[in-house]
Formats: structure tokens, sequence, C-alpha cells
């Protein structure tokens, strides 16, 4: 048996396929966009709170720095090899 893409009826066919087609995205297209929603109100304050408290800290711990700054020149400051390459390693597998 052999189909003829030509004929009248495929003809039919095609058109009513692309009219439902379009009928049924015409249908669904109101109810996808009245039923997605997003509220960040609380959000918003949030994150108002976390960056004026972020701007009135100061830029340096001035007093970490001197600290460290003195362990360093003292030679009291030891690394932990072991603890660094740990913590390389999981930085690169994210």
């Amino acid at each position: 048996m052999k189909i003829d893409l030509n004929s009248p009826a495929t003809e039919m066919l095609s058109k009513d396929w692309s009219a439902q087609k379009a009928s049924k995205t015409n249908e669904l297209a109101p109810q996808a966009s009245t039923q997605d929603r997003v509220t960040l109100a609380s959000a918003g304050s949030t994150v108002q709170s976390l960056t004026a408290q972020a701007m009135n800290s100061p830029q340096v711990r001035q007093d970490k720095v001197d600290s460290l700054r003195q362990a360093v020149n003292s030679g009291s400051y030891q690394l932990d090899s072991a603890k660094i390459a740990s913590a390389i390693s999981a930085g690169e597998s994210d």
C-alpha cells in the first residue's frame, strides 16, 4: 500500500492537526501565566538589613592584621600544609 502525500485527505488531516495544535496552545497560554507567581517582599527587607550591616562594618579588621603580622615577623605563625591542601581540594570539587 502506497501513501500519497499529495492527496486531498492528507492535506485535510494536516490542516486539522495544525488547527488543533493552535487551539490547545491558545487554551494553555492564559493558564500558565496566571499560575506562575513569585513573592520576594520579605527577602527584600532582609537584603536591605544585611546590606546596611555590611556597610557599617569596618573594611579591615586591623586588630587581626596586626596580630598576624606580629606572628609572621616573630616566626611563631605556623602553617598547616595538610589543612591548606584539604581546603584547596575541597574548593576544586565545587
